[in-house]
């Protein structure tokens, strides 16, 4: 038998029930909740919350083939500091995952890190070139169950209605980056006064609202499930909440930056606040958050896309988009104070864990009998970045300078401390 640990003195959010406890965590699992509980290891919990851990639905961990940017490894223990216990890590590597051998390679690394739950998405076309499907037979045969080309849009229709068709039959789930891309070419910011001021080619809100309504419709037509990556203006929004109210099986996710930063910030031509699809204004911010209260939109997704500090010191039209996400995601949305806390742990744990098709393992209550993936973080802490000991490879964050507020204390994977009082054990 295993040593045991207990979480002492934690308030537990569960889905229908909210209480104050020791939680004792033996072999893997919660062994027991309540008083005064007695273990081998003790981990102080007061002031904070303890729920399921997070999971990731959106995450690029580079790793193979742009490992000078992040690896699995890096990019886990980045996500077990941010409360994570699973990432659905991002197809478009080098190779890219669109083979059994790279998602058999992706999940292994993510087993030698062990600090979180590596989740390998598969490509829905070949190469993520849109132009022939990938084998999505086999790969969900080897266990995927989400699918994107994510960095691309699916341009073509009549590949993503093919696509759509064999994915309902699969059991799968595609999820579609929304971008229009014969409206985008050039862009490198919202298309807006701002933009027409600084003299800096706009990237226009339809160009990610028409994928939008194209793939609802096609949802429609098909009947197979569908989730929208990284949804940022106040119509996509819209055309999600009217979709989702016709019964359709689609879900949607926001990131952090999406709801925290907005267009102006691109004045000062710094590459950091690149990122695709672009920052955009304050009242998409204020949709997104609505959209995050009623329902509409069921995750937050950290987009996490690291890059060499070289390739984003490059000028504003030659940078490639993309911000570090993992550390960060909580502090950011409880600084906005957009949600609740429980509404919190549903859209970056409950939900996601859903969605990815992980709910028997994370995103569960934490209750006995339960695997023991969980979170404990404080919610009132507020803190800043320390550039120099962030975990991932990278250094893209665009929150420097910023203070953040709720920060991870310890996280349990597989019953196992990775995180203990904010530092990594591995």
């Amino acid at each position: 038998m295993s040593d045991s640990i207990v979480i002492k003195n934690a308030t537990i959010i569960n889905r229908t029930s909210q209480l104050v406890a020791d939680v004792k965590i033996e072999n893997g699992f919660v062994a027991e909740v309540g008083k005064n509980l007695k273990g081998d290891t003790l981990l102080d919990a007061s002031g904070c919350i303890v729920s399921s851990g997070f999971v990731d639905l959106h995450a690029h961990l580079r790793e193979p083939g742009k490992e000078e940017a992040e690896t699995i490894e890096t990019g886990s223990r980045a996500g077990a500091l941010g409360g994570y216990t699973a990432l659905v890590a991002m197809p478009n590597t080098d190779p890219p995952q669109d083979s059994v051998a790279v998602i058999d390679f992706v999940r292994e690394q993510g087993k030698r890190a062990g600090l979180v739950d590596v989740v390998p998405s598969g490509c829905i076309t070949l190469g993520r070139h849109g132009e022939s499907l990938a084998p999505m037979a086999e790969l969900a045969q080897a266990g995927v169950t989400l699918f994107t080309d994510d960095g691309n849009g699916v341009q073509d229709a009549a590949l993503m209605r093919r696509a759509l068709e064999y994915a309902k039959g699969l059991g799968v789930t595609l999820a579609q980056h929304c971008e229009v891309a014969e409206l985008t070419k050039g862009a490198v910011m919202n298309e807006c006064r701002c933009c027409t001021d600084l003299g800096l080619p706009g990237w226009p809100a339809i160009a990610e609202e028409l994928m939008v309504f194209r793939d609802i419709e096609l949802v429609r037509i098909t009947g197979a499930s569908m989730h929208f990556l990284h949804l940022s203006t106040k119509r996509s929004v819209e055309l999600v909440r009217a979709g989702k109210r016709d019964g359709l099986p689609i879900t949607a996710e926001v990131t952090p930056h999406h709801l925290s930063l907005t267009e102006e910030l691109l004045s000062s031509y710094n590459p950091v606040f690149k990122v695709n699809p672009p920052l955009r204004s304050t009242s998409d911010i204020q949709a997104l958050k609505a959209g995050l209260l009623d329902g509409t939109i069921d995750a937050i997704a950290t987009d996490h896309a690291p890059h060499p500090r070289r390739d984003k010191e490059m000028s504003l039209d030659m940078a490639p988009p993309g911000m570090l996400g993992l550390e960060t995601a909580l502090g950011v949305v409880l600084a906005e104070g957009a949600c609740e806390i429980r509404d919190i742990v549903a859209l970056m744990s409950w939900n996601p864990a859903k969605i990815a098709r992980i709910d028997k393992a994370h995103g569960c209550d934490v209750a006995v009998g339960n695997k023991a993936n969980l979170c404990v973080f404080d919610p009132e802490l507020t803190w800043s970045i320390d550039i120099n000991r962030l975990a991932s490879k990278s250094v893209n964050t665009p929150y420097l300078g910023r203070t953040l507020r709720g920060r991870v204390r310890h996280t349990i994977f597989n019953g196992l401390p990775t995180v203990i009082d904010g530092q990594a054990q591995r």
